[in-house]
Order: structure tokens, then C-alpha cells, then sequence
């Protein structure tokens, strides 16, 4: 892998002299290069509100191996094309094809991205780029595509369960907002499903997440499941447990989370402080895991995940020891005559960069489909 700066091509021309039989570095090999993987590269993209990851890929690295890569501030830039020609020029490579996951609906290849200033069309980025196909898709379907692809590595698993071969698949996602999408099988494939579920109502389980609700309805009107399951949730079930439930914070934490520009980052390091641990921390996020253990089954009931549920998001990686404890698995399982259907179900946490993969995934897919067309046509071309 080669990160951006000056050695990429020298690195990237060795590559290409291995594969082709060629193992002497001339300036042939670079001509060789340009003209060999004219069109076998792809630019994949993982567009945050916060950041933005770039990577680009070869059909022969595959999604976990990409060539060049790079993170950005998102809000640097005016737009997705400004942030992408950039890249492209400081590693000096051309693409054919991209493929991006953002936050926020895609729909007739256009989305509004949710904390982001940008309008993007599929049609408008292939003409701005100059490439022959772009592709944009919900960051939760683009997890959903990693899954097929993840390796070993790629999980932590939490319940091993009985798993059915090409059975449906849930995946669950906390971030700074929550995610929730679906895979199922046609036959010969797994196809990736977008959704909205996470401003699906929130279904509380107990008394305690009943009082919840009933602290935040006032506050928003409509409670979201994302507004108790998430990064922007946290605050909000924090301040329910402050002033409710009275449990009382040292005056140092408070002051702390007071003055963060970030407050859930700083409830969470809280929480997880292994020397002086906050009470009210630790009990916020532990209500957010039960929360968001009775929300993982729920979309395991209506998906019939019998092929496993994963859970992803930023949220998700920083409590992986705490999702690991028996209770996450009990809350999961706690749906009433369902319990052992849902005792089967496997549950893994993703922790790679799986809306990445995902993303390149589907445009490797994307590159090979744009490869084989042009080979067919050069094959009926006149000598």
C-alpha cells in the first residue's frame, strides 16, 4: 500500500513490472503502466461529515489492499470533486471509474449529504472527473456490501450462534448517528438494502427507558431510535440520568464535559476511565448498549437475520468490551417466544473500515463489468 506522497509510483511500477514479467525499473515501465491499467483503476471514497477517506484500488488488490490512500477534513473543501481532483493530482494517477458512500438518502443517483454543504449526482461527478462511471450509495448499504468480503480479522464475535448459509443479514450501525441496513440473497448474490430504520420510533424495553421517552418527547416531539442509540444520543440520555434519575457527577467530569467541544467523546473516555471511572458516564453508556442491544434485535426480527447480525460505527468499536459482557447477548435475545430463534443468531463486530470496503467493493464489481465491455469490443474490432 502506498500512501500519498512521493514514492507512489515508483512503488506502483514495481507492482506493475512483477505482474507483467517485468523486473527492471526503465521509464518503458511507466509508459507500459499508464496504457496497462488504463482501465483497472478505481477511486472509492467513505464521504463523513467530520472526514473523509480516499483510496484507490486496482481489480487486482481487491477492496482490502488499496494502492494509494489518504483522510481529509471534509469541510476543507467546497466540494467532492475539488477534494478528489487534489488527491489524484498529488499521487499522480488517473481512474476510470468511483464509487462513494455518504451519509443521507441516495436517490436517482443524487443525494444531499446530511452535515455536509454539498449537492452530488452521479452523472455531474463522471463529468467533473472525466470518468467513464460514478457511482454514490448510502454509507449503510456500503457496509452492508463489505460484509460478503470481510475477513476473519475483520470481526470480534460476540455470539457464534447457528448461522444459515445465504440466510438474511442485519447490520447495525452507532456512529455520530445510527445506521441500519440489510442484505439478502437472490441466488447466486448477496444485494444490499439501504434504509431509514434509525428515525423508526423508539420502542422502550423497561421503566427506565420509559421514563426516557418520556424526558425526551417534550424536548423533540418525535423520538428517533437514533436519538438514544448514538453518538448524538448520548448527551441526551446523560442529561436524563443527571436530572431524573439524579445520579450526581464529580464536579471535575462535569466541568470537563461542560467545556468539551465534542461531549460524547468526553462522557464516553469517562465512562471508560480505567483508574477513576464516572458513575454517570458508565451508567449512560450502559443504557445506551442495553438500548441499542433490544434496537440490533428488533432489525433482526424484521429482517429474519438468520444469517447474522453485525454491528459497525465508531460508537460500536470504542464499547467493544462492554458489547462483549453476557448482557448485550440477554438483551438481544429477550423478544418473548422468539428467544430461541434469536439465541441462533450469530452477531459480530465489524472493525475495519467497513463502509470503505464496501464502497470499493461495489466498484471493483463496477471496473471489472467497465473491463470486460471494452475487451469485447476491441475483440470485434477490424484488425
Amino acid at each position: 500500500m502506498a500512501i500519498v506522497g512521493g514514492a507512489i509510483v515508483p512503488l506502483l511500477q514495481g507492482v506493475i513490472a512483477d505482474h507483467m514479467g517485468i523486473h527492471h525499473a526503465t521509464g518503458n515501465v511507466t509508459l507500459e503502466f499508464k496504457s496497462y491499467w488504463e482501465l483497472t483503476m478505481l477511486i472509492a471514497g467513505d464521504i463523513g461529515g467530520t472526514k473523509t477517506a480516499l483510496a484507490i484500488y486496482s481489480i487486482e488488490s481487491g477492496p482490502h489492499a488499496p494502492l494509494a490512500e489518504t483522510e481529509v477534513h471534509s469541510a476543507d473543501y467546497p466540494s467532492l470533486q475539488e477534494m478528489v481532483k487534489e488527491f489524484l493530482a498529488q499521487v499522480k494517477m488517473s481512474v476510470e471509474v468511483a464509487s462513494f458512500d455518504v451519509a443521507g438518502p441516495v436517490i436517482n443517483g443524487r443525494v444531499k449529504t446530511t452535515n455536509l454543504p454539498w449537492v452530488m449526482d452521479e452523472s455531474t461527478l463522471a463529468e467533473d472527473l472525466n470518468l467513464k462511471a460514478a457511482h454514490l450509495m448510502n454509507d449503510l448499504e456500503a457496509v452492508a456490501r463489505a460484509v460478503p468480503a470481510l475477513r476473519a480479522e475483520d470481526v470480534v464475535t460476540i455470539n457464534k450462534g447457528e448461522g444459515v448459509a445465504n440466510g438474511p443479514i442485519a447490520i447495525i450501525a452507532p456512529g455520530t448517528g445510527l445506521g441500519e441496513s440489510f442484505l439478502t440473497w437472490d441466488g447466486s448474490e448477496y444485494i444490499a438494502h439501504g434504509s431509514e430504520g434509525s428515525h423508526s420510533d423508539f420502542a422502550p424495553a423497561d421503566e427506565r427507558q420509559i421514563r426516557l421517552l418520556q424526558y425526551l418527547l417534550p424536548r423533540f416531539g418525535h423520538v428517533g431510535v437514533e436519538r438514544v442509540c448514538s453518538g448524538i444520543g448520548v448527551p441526551n440520555i446523560y442529561e436524563f440520568l443527571r436530572d431524573e434519575e439524579k445520579i450526581t457527577e464529580r464536579p471535575e467530569v462535569a466541568q470537563s464535559i461542560a467545556s468539551a467541544k465534542d461531549h460524547t467523546k468526553t462522557i464516553v473516555e469517562a465512562a471508560l476511565d480505567p483508574q477513576h471511572p464516572s458513575e454517570l458516564c458508565l451508567a449512560t453508556v450502559d443504557l445506551l448498549v442495553s438500548i441499542l442491544a433490544s434496537e440490533a434485535g428488533n432489525l433482526a426480527l424484521k429482517v429474519l437475520a438468520t444469517g447474522g447480525v453485525y454491528l459497525a460505527g465508531g460508537v460500536a468499536l470504542h464499547l467493544v468490551n462492554l458489547l462483549q459482557q453476557p448482557q448485550f447477548v440477554q438483551t438481544f435475545t429477550r423478544k418473548g417466544r422468539f428467544k430461541d430463534l434469536m439465541e441462533r443468531m450469530p452477531i459480530h463486530i465489524i472493525t475495519t473500515r467497513a463502509a470503505l470496503v464496501g464502497a470499493a467493493t461495489f466498484g471493483l464489481q463496477s471496473l471489472n463489468n467497465l473491463k470486460k465491455r471494452e475487451e469485447a469490443k476491441a475483440s470485434l474490432a477490424p484488425v
